[in-house]
């Protein structure tokens, strides 16, 4: 990689990427159509440590231009036919860090049959706020029985590079295959966290100081399966919602299928005591989606009413539940906790979604503890199907509930969550095709007030749709894991060391 040093009359510095060399135009003219370039970085706010944002120009030209300026600090890059502009990783990192708080010009040119054109120009605004420096993600195929390669994969932001944490079956055997998911950390540090590991070496693998291990979460004083889960912020205290869970096909619908929880509860678990509590337990109320306030104070869950559940075994509920999959509504609610004496007190509701015709799903609170991010859409509560699907936020000093108008989508926007300064959500939104969720960052100022939404950068901007996986359940860090894949695959096919852990009557 090359960096040119160019020094125009006003001792601009200027950065050409590699790629193609492209001269900036001298004879140009002037067009009124903007230019349309994938992704689109156009008007946004971005971190002042983001990953460069290369762009690929969508017209027809044999050549394109690209600058970007602040003051009098100047990045550019040129591009052939394939309209790919890439910007010098260095360059650009020097422009943000001087460019903290101000705003960006960028200024494409293209060379049309007719000569250079220069399209408007459009800005970026560069946020004072760092961005949390990893995302961890899963990477699956959009699937509905079955399931083939898949894995946890953690990205660096701050530049491209992405590496794998685990892949359940990179050569992929059809006899020892086994799912992953749900991801989760305390505190967004990767100190310690966890995941599920489902099918063939079934468990929960825990990952503290590292070190990791795997547990059998089984109990018959439970439900069901432990599945979505929430840290504690301090201590090695983790709610789970346990999930009976099924899938519905349409015969005809503009939505492919339905993801139905046929009953859930909430329980709790003591990571250094190995041991699960029920907290809530009932058949008559469907409770999912845990998410501890930061203070430790309180639990996010969602709840629907399902009266006609009571006294109903497996096969009854499920024959139950199924006319009734779009009538289903969950509430967003919350549930007291002392510390102190280890007890839940009485639910209330934070947000009557029923009563809105809408159906709540992921509640995460800002580590601020003022507002409470979350799902709604038509019914259910597993959204990422839903089109219908947006982010809300509730401001738990005034009570006001409001969307997230710039942020959203068109199309399915659904597992979100924070940065650990509450100033940035990650979303997986399937905005792009609809099929595939990808995973979008939008700002969140200090006055609560969210941001257009940009695409996650690649060092190629066509990755994004070369990839042929969704995004799921992109969680940021501070920190990235350091425990090996290797490790971690020892450690989940070791089926014998994987301990069971004890139900208690009472959390101790």
């Amino acid at each position: 990689m090359k960096i040119h040093l160019l020094f125009a009359a006003a001792l601009i510095t200027l950065f050409t990427a590699c790629g193609v060399n492209v001269e900036r135009p001298t004879d140009f003219t002037n067009v009124d159509e903007a230019v349309n370039i994938y992704p689109d970085y156009r008007n946004i706010t971005i971190p002042c440590n983001i990953a460069p944002l290369n762009v690929q120009v969508k017209s027809d030209a044999k050549a394109y231009f690209a600058s970007i300026a602040c003051g009098n600090q100047e990045i550019t890059a040129g591009a052939g036919e394939d309209g790919k502009l890439f910007f010098d990783e260095a360059a650009w990192k020097e422009l943000l860090t001087a460019s903290k708080g101000k705003q960006l010009k960028v200024n494409i040119y293209a060379e049309t049959e007719g000569g250079w054109v220069k399209h408007p120009e459009y800005t970026i605004d560069v946020a004072q706020e760092e961005i949390d420096p990893y995302l961890t993600y899963r990477l699956i195929e959009p699937s509905y029985e079955l399931y083939r390669q898949l894995g946890i994969y953690q990205r660096n932001v701050t530049n491209f590079d992405e590496k794998v944490v685990y892949e359940n079956n990179p050569e992929y055997n059809s006899e020892d295959n086994h799912c992953i998911n749900c991801h989760n950390f305390q505190n967004y540090s990767t100190d310690n966290m966890l995941f599920h590991v489902r099918a063939g070496h079934g468990g929960t693998v825990f990952i503290q100081n590292g070190k990791a291990r795997k547990l059998n979460m089984k109990s018959d004083s439970i439900l069901s399966s432990t599945v979505y889960p929430t840290w504690h912020r301090e201590k090695p205290w983790v709610v789970f919602s346990s999930n009976r869970t099924g899938q519905a096909f349409h015969m005809i619908h503009g939505q492919k299928i339905e993801v139905i929880d046929y009953g859930s509860d909430l329980v709790f678990f003591d990571v250094e005591k190995e041991t699960l509590t029920n907290i809530l337990k009932t058949d008559d109320v469907m409770e999912t989606f845990p998410c501890w306030a930061p203070d430790g104070s309180k639990v996010y869950y969602c709840a629907a009413q399902t009266p006609y559940l009571k006294g109903l075994d497996t096969k009854a509920a499920s024959d139950a539940i199924l006319p009734r999959y779009d009538s289903i509504r969950y509430n967003l609610m919350s549930i007291p906790f002392d510390a102190q004496t280890k007890t839940f007190g009485t639910p209330e509701v934070e947000v009557d979604c029923n009563a809105m015709g809408k159906s709540a799903a992921v509640p995460k609170v800002s580590p601020d503890g003022r507002f409470v991010l979350f799902t709604m859409a038509d019914y259910g509560q597993f959204h990422i199907w839903h089109h219908s699907a947006d982010l809300y936020v509730k401001d738990l000093q005034s009570g006001e509930v409001r969307p997230l108008d710039k942020a959203n989508s068109f199309a399915a926007d659904s597992y979100h969550s924070w940065s650990s300064n509450g100033r940035w959500l990650v979303v997986a939104s399937r905005r792009e095709d609809g099929s595939y969720s990808r995973p979008y960052i939008a700002y969140f100022d200090k006055d609560g007030k969210d941001h257009k939404a940009f695409l996650l950068p690649q060092k190629d901007p066509e990755f994004n749709l070369l990839r042929m996986k969704s995004y799921n359940v992109p969680e940021f860090s501070k920190n990235a894991i350091t425990v090996s894949s290797e490790t971690l695959k020892e450690v989940i096919y070791d089926d014998k060391k994987a301990n069971t852990v004890k139900y208690s009557n009472k959390i101790k």
